[in-house]
C-alpha cells in the first residue's frame, strides 16, 4: 500500500482553520495517558507523536504511564476527562478490543472516547527462545501438534493483536495451546527470553532487538510483505499460512464531547509532522509505517477492525475475563 494514499482528512482541517485560529489550544501543557507501561510497542510511539506535537504546537506533550486491566485503567481515566483537548489517550489496538475480553472494562472504548488520529501499524514478529528446536514456521507448526502440551503462547495483554495472532495460530495448527497472559510486552518477552514461554506475538517494534541480539529467534512476519525492519525474516503467508496476516495500530483518542476543532489541529499537524524527515526512518526501522487517519475515517477503521477481531474471537470461543 503506498504510505501516502493513507493520508486523510485535508479538507477537514481546512474548513476547521477560522475556529483554529480563534481557540489558542494548546496554551498549557496536555497530557497524553498511555495504558501500558514504559518500554513496549504503544510507549514507544506515544512518545515519537508526543514529540511531535510537542515541537510543532509549543507545549510540552506530557507523556503518562496509567497501566493496567488490558488498558482499561487509562482508558477510563481519559473517558471521564474533561473534553477540553488536555487529556489524550494514546494506545494501540487493545483498546477498542475492551468489552469484547473484558467482563466489565468500566467504560466503552467505543462510545466513550472519541477518535482523533490513527498515526501507525506495522505488523507482528513471532518469537521464541532459539534453545527450542524449530528454526521456521513450519517446523513449530509440525511441533506443536506433535506434543502441544509442550507448547504455550504469551501475549502483552487480552485482546492485543498478539493475541489475536496466537488465536488463529492455533486455529490453523488444529491443537489446544495455552494462552497466556502478561501486564504488557515487557514482562512476556522476559519470559520467553527465559524460556519460561514458548513463543509469543508481538509488534516489531518491541520484539526485533532482542532477535538482533540473538536472544530471540524470530519466526515470521505478520503481513502480507515483509518488514523494512526485518527484511531477512519470511512472512506468514510465505511459509504457508496467508491467514496469519493482523497487524498492531497505533493511535490517539480523547473523551466523549472532544473538540471538533483541536481533531483538526492535531490532524494538521501531524498529515505533515509523521512523515518527516525525523520520524519515518525513526518509525520504519521499528517496522511501523507511518499514517495520517483523521477523525471520523479512524472512527470508522475502528468499527472495522472491531468486527474482525470479534469474530475471530467468537470463532475461538474465547470468554471475557
Amino acid at each position: 500500500m503506498n504510505r501516502r494514499s493513507l493520508l486523510v482528512g485535508a479538507a477537514a482541517a481546512g474548513l476547521a482553520a477560522p475556529a483554529l485560529a480563534q481557540s489558542g489550544w494548546p496554551n498549557r501543557p496536555v497530557r497524553v495517558i498511555v495504558p501500558f507501561p514504559p518500554g513496549g510497542s504503544t510507549d514507544g510511539m506515544a512518545r515519537v507523536t508526543a514529540g511531535k506535537l510537542q515541537e510543532k504546537l509549543g507545549q510540552p506533550f506530557i507523556v503518562e504511564n496509567r497501566a493496567g486491566a488490558n488498558g482499561a485503567v487509562g482508558g477510563r481515566a481519559v473517558a471521564a476527562a474533561p473534553p477540553d483537548g488536555y487529556t489524550l489517550l494514546f494506545s494501540a489496538s487493545i483498546q477498542a478490543m475492551a468489552r469484547l475480553v473484558m467482563r466489565d472494562p468500566g467504560y466503552d472504548p467505543l462510545t466513550d472516547l472519541t477518535p482523533i488520529i490513527r498515526v501507525g501499524q506495522g505488523p507482528l514478529l513471532l518469537v521464541m527462545n532459539p534453545a527450542r528446536g524449530p528454526n521456521n514456521l513450519q517446523e513449530l507448526v509440525a511441533a506443536v501438534r506433535a506434543n502441544p502440551t509442550a507448547w504455550n503462547i504469551a501475549t502483552s495483554s487480552l485482546g492485543a493483536a498478539g493475541h489475536l495472532a496466537s488465536i488463529e495460530l492455533i486455529r490453523l495448527i488444529g491443537r489446544e495451546v495455552t494462552v497466556v497472559p502478561y501486564r504488557g510486552t515487557n514482562p512476556a518477552l522476559t519470559d520467553v527470553i527465559a524460556n519460561n514461554a514458548a513463543m509469543m506475538f508481538d509488534p516489531v517494534l518491541a520484539t526485533l532487538p532482542p532477535v538482533r541480539a540473538g536472544t530471540l529467534r524470530g519466526l515470521c512476519i505478520t503481513s502480507t510483505q515483509r518488514s523494512e525492519a526485518a527484511p531477512q525474516i519470511p512472512t506468514a503467508a510465505e511459509q504457508g499460512l496467508p491467514s496469519l496476516d493482523i497487524q498492531s495500530w497505533w493511535g490517539l483518542w480523547g473523551p466523549r464531547g472532544f473538540p471538533a476543532e483541536v481533531i483538526a489541529r492535531i490532524g494538521e499537524v501531524l498529515r505533515v509532522g509523521m512523515f518527516e524527515p525525523d520520524i519515518t526512518p525513526r518509525v520504519g526501522a521499528l517496522g511501523v509505517i507511518p499514517l495520517a487517519e483523521v477523525g471520523a475515517d479512524f472512527a470508522r477503521f475502528i468499527q472495522q477492525d472491531f468486527e474482525r477481531s470479534q469474530q475471530l474471537l467468537r470463532l475461538a470461543n474465547f470468554q471475557p475475563e
